[in-house]
């Protein structure tokens, strides 16, 4: 299937934001060897998409908030079909099933930012100054805009640039290999950095699942989606990983206005350790993305006051009963 439309509408969306950025007077020329004007497009290309998406950002919280409360009848199933794997997995299915709860919602705000990703990732893969003018004005672009992006850089590395950029790439874009480097592999390190705590942000509040499944799509996306972006951010150019690191920040503060927003339930399964070992269940954390909150300390109950006993030897003592007066003769 051909995903030229999505090529003319990442290009529409990021040309439509230079213009703006450009009539409000952000200079186009480099300042602090960056060009603003391009570097804001992409910021904001960001945020386009992000309020497109929030409808499904916010189906995502729900679903998991469904799938916390589900996480006391999973751990019932789990108990109840211990051993047998393919039944599990059907009464797991059916109860989701039924509850209307869907365990891969939690990463359909991702799959749904892959084309987006993709289209921006040819879209500034193509920006080449030796490219024909039948190439410069591929999906939408003018000549001049095409120029413009190509000599676009962020503090003098070009923004088609990548870390793994080879000699002939470089020269065609007249860009120094060890600046292309240095800055692509700090935007590296901080994409990693980002995407980790976007996961672990999530991670913290609402506590890890009981469900196998769910819990594997945990891990991969708090520790798989981190690592595997020391390799494949080599080829990622400069641009696309400041739309990644962009979404990142994003992604943070809108989980925190939503979590905040919708808070999740205090007894949910994945909120809680396991009592089974005989360890008291332990509340979610709710200290933000670090967790440096203090915790909140249990009030303390009233020490019941001491009653003195009897003394050893002593006769007990009872209280007097009302006795009815002795008649006479």
């Amino acid at each position: 299937m051909s995903l030229d439309w999505i090529y003319y509408a990442i290009s529409w969306i990021l040309l439509a934001w230079h213009s703006a950025w450009d009539a409000i007077g952000v200079p186009v020329g480099e300042v602090i060897g960056t060009n603003w004007a391009w570097i804001l497009a992409i910021v904001f290309l960001v945020v386009t998409v992000r309020v497109i998406l929030f409808p499904v950002f916010v189906k995502q919280i729900k679903s998991q908030r469904a799938m916390q409360a589900l996480q006391p009848q999973v751990k019932a199933l789990q108990e109840k079909h211990k051993g047998d794997r393919e039944t599990l997995q059907k009464e797991m299915m059916e109860l989701y099933r039924k509850e209307k709860a869907n365990p891969l919602m939690g990463c359909l705000p991702m799959f749904l930012q892959i084309p987006v990703f993709l289209g921006l990732f040819h879209v500034l893969r193509r920006l080449n100054p030796d490219k024909s003018e039948a190439g410069k004005t591929l999906y939408g672009w003018t000549v001049g805009q095409f120029d413009s992006a190509s000599h676009a850089t962020l503090f003098t590395a070009p923004i088609a640039g990548k870390f793994g950029s080879t000699a002939e790439e470089l020269a065609n874009l007249n860009a120094n290999g060890t600046t292309v480097k240095v800055i692509a592999g700090v935007l590296v390190l901080i994409m990693m950095l980002t995407t980790y705590l976007t996961s672990r942000q999530m991670i913290l509040k609402t506590g890890w699942a009981e469900d196998p499944q769910q819990k594997m799509i945990q891990r991969l996306m708090l520790y798989g989606i981190p690592a595997s972006l020391l390799v494949s951010g080599a080829i990622f150019p400069i641009g696309v990983i400041i739309y990644w690191v962009t979404n990142n920040l994003v992604t943070l503060g809108q989980q925190q206005w939503v979590l905040r927003k919708f808070p999740p339930p205090p007894t949910a399964g994945g909120a809680t350790k396991s009592t089974s070992a005989g360890k008291p269940a332990q509340p979610a954390k709710t200290g933000g993305l670090f967790n440096r909150s203090k915790p909140v300390e249990a009030p303390v109950k009233p020490a019941a006051p001491k009653v003195a006993g009897p003394k050893p030897g002593a006769k007990p003592t009872t209280a007097k009963k009302n006795r009815p007066a002795k008649r006479r003769g």
